[in-house]
């Protein structure tokens, strides 16, 4: 059981606050398998400037404790906030402990990248807390111990990604809004990479491709479709404003814009039944940005 504090924990001596981004795939292909049975993806990775926020307090008794909800069905020590906090410890050889809180914004199973955010400002936030200064290399190979999208939060940057989505580039993208939407659908990673309707062979985009505007797609958005009538729906919905499409792996699915004014405007158009919000795309990782500002 984790122990009893306030959810509104971190505004007290101690605490620190520390932005948890969430992403977007722009386009998401899967251009084959490697030997052990792991798809090789293609994607770019968009950070957003919205996300969980996570209050961080260092202990002294080497205990990693998380305190208020986790995700539904998630065990304590499931949880990849405590799991990235206790990987460190021991790759860092640290007895120090941490507590941590967790606002959640962005929604489970939608493709947003919370899970793997959240675990990503543990592992830099604590790095610097605790002073053990691992440095981002090593920090993003501990990063995709716990999950392929991991490493991207913890290096901070708009990236092209292949492999399983370790192999990363920085990339830089113009500015842009976003209209996101959640079908309520906790989509199963696992079972629609053993999907039989999944492309698995698509030819291999480059970057020009992207650059170009190539329509590169996401091989989960027909199997999604296809199997969840909420997703389709969120499609339909969101096909009024514009072009909407699928990120990662997950139920969620986005509609870009130029500006903020245009996102809002297209919000405003939507359906109330629709849980659908605007957030902005990121230059580099509002995570850096906290880190700098505390050096």
């Amino acid at each position: 059981m984790s122990d009893s504090l306030p959810f509104a924990a971190g505004t007290e001596p101690g605490w620190s606050i520390w932005p948890a981004p969430a992403k977007l795939n722009l386009f998401l292909r899967i251009v084959g398998r490697r030997a052990d049975g792991y798809h090789l993806l293609q994607t770019v990775f968009r950070l957003l400037d919205w996300g969980d926020t996570i209050r961080l307090r260092p202990r002294s008794d080497g205990r990693v404790v998380r305190h208020g909800g986790s995700v539904a069905g998630v065990a304590e020590a499931d949880d990849l906030t405590v799991r990235a906090a206790r990987l460190l410890q021991v790759e860092s050889k640290c007895s120090q402990g941490a507590d941590i809180v967790i606002e959640k914004r962005i929604p489970a199973g939608g493709g947003f990248g919370g899970g793997s955010s959240d675990a990503a400002t543990v592992l830099v936030a604590l790095d610097a807390l605790w002073g053990t200064n691992l440095g981002v290399e090593r920090l993003a190979a501990l990063g995709l111990r716990l999950g392929a999208d991991v490493p991207v939060f913890v290096r901070g940057d708009n990236a092209w990604a292949e492999g399983v989505g370790e192999d990363l580039r920085p990339i830089a993208l113009a500015p842009a809004w976003y209209v996101l939407a959640d079908p309520g659908v906790h989509a199963p990673t696992a079972a629609l990479f053993q999907s039989p309707e999944l492309t698995r062979d698509a030819a291999p985009a480059t970057m020009s491709d992207f650059v170009s505007g190539s329509p590169l797609g996401n091989a989960f958005e027909p199997v999604l479709r296809q199997r969840e009538a909420a997703v389709e729906a969120a499609f339909a919905a969101l096909s009024r404003i514009g072009s909407p499409r699928l990120t990662g792996s997950g139920s969620g699915c986005f509609v870009e814009f130029a500006s903020r004014e245009s996102a809002l405007a297209a919000l405003a158009e939507l359906p109330s039944g629709l849980r659908a919000w605007a957030a902005g795309g990121a230059a580099r990782s509002p995570l850096r940005d906290a880190l700098e500002a505390r050096s």
